[in-house]
Parts: structure tokens; C-alpha cells; sequence
């Protein structure tokens, strides 16, 4: 009969891989903290962190909120100086105007040659003026009649075509592009036959 070996034998046969496994010493507290997952925070130190947040975010919504009117104030100053200024570049235009008008009163003896020339002088400073506004004169004479630009005031039979501008009454003047006052005029119509 064949004799059992003690079961501290049987464990020497075992695969080295075995063996060794049985072996392992079970892990140590070192190993074992840092598997663990973290230690959540406390509920007051939560709310403290939220409590922060919120303080932080009031503050720049705040800071956000009066910067916006700041801009907003600004801008309605803005606007409110440029339409109480609107008029100064074109009344710093006129003063010259104003200034040869006044003396050309002033001069108590004066020849016709002399106001004539004062007067075409004065007439030059105003058109400058209107250039420099954007103020454009509209003599549509000759041209097809536009009743946007035009004001007809009457038609005559005439020789152009017909709804063709043949008289000016009253020149007619726009403001960048924009009819401010309309040609007075008299259109062609077609002979009658």
C-alpha cells in the first residue's frame, strides 16, 4: 500500500505559481487607503463653497449690471449732444456769410461795382457753406421730370418731349442725397394737333 504525504507535502508539489499566490500576504493599510475612494466633504463645508460662489457671481453680475448702464448712460449723452449739435459745423460755415453781409452794410458809400462784388463774394461763401454741409443745388432744367426731386407747378406745349423740365420757377436742394426742397417747375406736355 502506498503511504498519503502529510499535507504540508501535498503544498511542496503545488505549481511555484500556486504556491505563491496562497503565499501573498494580504495587502497592507498603506495600499488599502489609497484604493479607497475620497472621504466626501462635509455638508457645511459644501454649503461655505457654495455660498462663495454665489457671493462671487452676485458680485460680477453686479459689476456687469452697472457697466451696462454706464454704457447705456453714455450712449443717450451721446446721442443727445449730437442732435443739440447737429447744426454746428454748418452754422461755423454760415458766420463767414453773416460776417460779409454785415460789412456790407456797414460801408456807407458804396457804388454799384463795389456791392456787386460784395454780393458775388457772399453768394461764393454760402455755396462753400452748402458744400461743405452736403447741401446740393437741384436745377433740373432740360432733364425728364422726376416727381420725387420735382414739384410741378403747370405744363406748357413745348417743343421737348413731353414731360421734360422746360422752365425752373425755384431751384430745388437735397441734403445728402435726400430731398430737402423740390425743384418748382414747368413741364413739356405734347403739342395739340
Amino acid at each position: 500500500m502506498q503511504e498519503h504525504k502529510p499535507s504540508a507535502d501535498i503544498q511542496g508539489e503545488l505549481p511555484e505559481n500556486v504556491a505563491a499566490s496562497q503565499s501573498a500576504a494580504p495587502p497592507s493599510n498603506d495600499q488599502g487607503a489609497a484604493a479607497q475612494p475620497d472621504t466626501m466633504p462635509s455638508i457645511e463645508e459644501t454649503l461655505r463653497q457654495a455660498e462663495l460662489k454665489a457671493t462671487e457671481h452676485y458680485d460680477a453680475w453686479l459689476r456687469a449690471k452697472a457697466e451696462g448702464e454706464n454704457i447705456r448712460r453714455r450712449a443717450q449723452e451721446d446721442i443727445a449732444k449730437a442732435s443739440k449739435f447737429a447744426a454746428e459745423k454748418f452754422a461755423n460755415a454760415m458766420l463767414p456769410v453773416k460776417d460779409s453781409l454785415e460789412a456790407a452794410l456797414a460801408v456807407e458809400t458804396q457804388t454799384l461795382e463795389s456791392l456787386r462784388a460784395g454780393v458775388d463774394l457772399t453768394l461764393k461763401q454760402l455755396i462753400a457753406a452748402f458744400q461743405t454741409a452736403g447741401v446740393a443745388e437741384e436745377n433740373p432744367l432740360g432733364s425728364r421730370f422726376d416727381p420725387n426731386r420735382h414739384q410741378a407747378i403747370g405744363m406748357e406745349e413745348a417743343d421737348a418731349e413731353p414731360n421734360t423740365v422746360i422752365k425752373v420757377l425755384q431751384k430745388g436742394y437735397t441734403l445728402n442725397d435726400r430731398v430737402m426742397r423740390p425743384a418748382m417747375v414747368v413741364v413739356s406736355k405734347a403739342k395739340s394737333a
